[in-house]
């Protein structure tokens, strides 16, 4: 009987070793100290050995080939934060500790294609949207953590999951994006542990209070 099984095209093996080409070239750009509003289409299509007649078979414009090339970068990070959970094999304060550690160094490792991001968001709407949609799958996880950690009876029932889950992404999202822009990463298990321990102990074990009076 003939397998059913699909296998990746032709084309599509084209298109992704072409997308990792690419993103190979800009990351080298970027770092090499050009921002990526300088980056011209043909700037980068010189970069990857291809004409800019291929670059627009793959990519409508430079935002086209941003959105697409944080495409994995988005989602690898995503599973790093979404693999922990409070009390799953490697939950607890030091798993949270680590996966901020792990955070921090896939970031930095894409530091010139976050910082690109970032720029480009600052004036295109379709970027921005996009950050804020990648943002919100951080803030929808821990909604749904932390009702469940609150019906289990582990964490506080006092803490609004929409309000917490967005104050940790948010702001724990500042504190990431600056370490990695501003330090060269000697102190980066210290950041990592810092913000655990701010969040495990404000929000996932913060103990729960009787009234307006408690301490």
């Amino acid at each position: 009987m003939a397998s059913t099984t699909r296998r990746p095209s032709n084309a599509s093996n084209r298109r992704a070793a072409l997308e990792e080409r690419i993103r190979t070239v800009i990351e080298g750009l970027l770092t090499s100290g050009t921002t990526y509003t300088e980056l011209s289409v043909e700037h980068i299509a010189q970069a990857a050995g291809i004409s800019r007649s291929t670059f627009y078979l793959y990519f409508r414009d430079k935002v086209d080939v941003l959105l697409r090339l944080s495409g994995s970068f988005k989602s690898e990070s995503y599973a790093i934060a979404a693999a922990w959970k409070p009390s799953g094999p490697d939950g607890g304060l030091e798993g949270l500790a680590r996966t901020y550690e792990q955070i921090l160094g896939y970031y930095r490792k894409h530091s010139a294609l976050l910082s690109a991001i970032n720029e480009v968001a600052a004036y295109d709407l379709t970027v921005r949207e996009a950050w804020n949609a990648y943002q919100n799958q951080f803030v929808d996880n821990l909604i749904a953590i932390l009702r469940e950690e609150q019906k289990a009876g582990r964490t506080s029932t006092d803490i609004d999951p929409e309000l917490a889950a967005t104050v940790i992404v948010r702001g724990g999202g500042q504190v990431i994006a600056r370490q990695v822009a501003g330090a060269d990463g000697a102190d980066d298990s210290e950041v990592a542990r810092e913000l655990a321990l701010g969040y495990w102990y404000g929000v996932y074990r913060r103990p729960a209070t009787t009234g307006p009076d408690s301490t």
